[in-house]
């Protein structure tokens, strides 16, 4: 063989018995740790996120490398699926709110500014609605709710229950939706009454008022429920509770938050504040 290749049998020794160098045992172990992150956090995290979590690990790595090492392994984000935003009822005779956020979805506190909004999920047993309210300084998800019925009680009362009890309102707050005859309810209209709250609105047809809780509906379906078929309400109420409670508000990094997770951002900037 060594006559074929033209190269010497002492030459072929030393390959052999040659230890991997500095930079393949490297590439080998940040390889190694791609592939946990990767399927620790079931195939949603590309290569920029999959970048963030090394360098808070400690690895020193571009985001140039983390692509191609994953290419190589034929490691690819599962987010493909195009999220395709449904219009709101808002055919109802209640009065409706000015738009006062005016599409400024920074806050520099939080309690400062809410959004919200409500999406349906399809299961074998019927259709499940869900609504969310998130806080624009941390992009934390304070209160939700999952049922199978759209009135206000079920939908944002309930929400809205839990978010106060997760951030109680110490100050003017503004609060962010459509104009859903949910929103724009006496019974919800009479919780925020009772607080220093200004509701405020989207403008008739016009998603992009409420972007910020649209996209955590296309964060939602295209990290999930594109990838699921569920059978029951059990099942999906399972599944969106540890996608919203263990992974969104505790685990996944945003790009907003300079690739923290919302618990991380609170903390960092508490320490930055003291």
């Amino acid at each position: 063989m060594c006559k074929v290749f033209q190269i010497s049998r002492a030459g072929y020794y030393h390959w052999v018995s040659r230890r991997p160098s500095n930079l393949t045992m490297q590439t080998n172990r940040i390889r190694k740790e791609i592939n946990s992150i990767y399927h620790e956090n079931k195939g949603r995290y590309g290569s920029p996120k999959i970048t963030a979590e090394l360098k808070s690990k400690g690895f020193k790595v571009s985001g140039a490398r983390v692509a191609r090492i994953m290419r190589s392994e034929g490691l690819k984000s599962i987010i493909k699926k195009k999220y395709k935003v449904s219009t709101t009822n808002s055919k109802h005779n209640y009065p409706v709110s000015p738009n006062h956020l005016k599409r400024n979805f920074k806050a520099l506190n939080p309690g400062q500014v809410w959004v919200s909004d409500i999406t349906y999920i399809h299961t074998k047993q019927g259709w499940l609605y869900l609504t969310i309210i998130m806080d624009l300084y941390d992009r934390k998800i304070i209160g939700w709710a999952l049922n199978d019925n759209m009135t206000a009680k079920d939908t944002i009362v309930t929400a809205w229950k839990m978010a106060v009890i997760n951030r109680p309102i110490s100050k003017a707050l503004i609060f962010h939706s459509d104009r859903g005859i949910q929103y724009a309810s006496q019974e919800f209209r009479m919780l925020l009454d009772k607080k220093t709250i200004t509701q405020s609105m989207s403008r008739k047809g016009n998603c992009w008022d409420n972007a910020v809780a649209e996209s955590f509906f296309k964060i939602l379906k295209s990290e999930l429920i594109f990838h699921r078929y569920y059978l029951n309400f059990w099942y999906a109420k399972n599944e969106i509770f540890e996608f919203i409670e263990i992974w969104y508000n505790r685990k996944r990094r945003h790009s907003y938050l300079g690739y923290m997770t919302p618990e991380e951002f609170g903390h960092y900037q508490l320490i930055n504040v003291a």
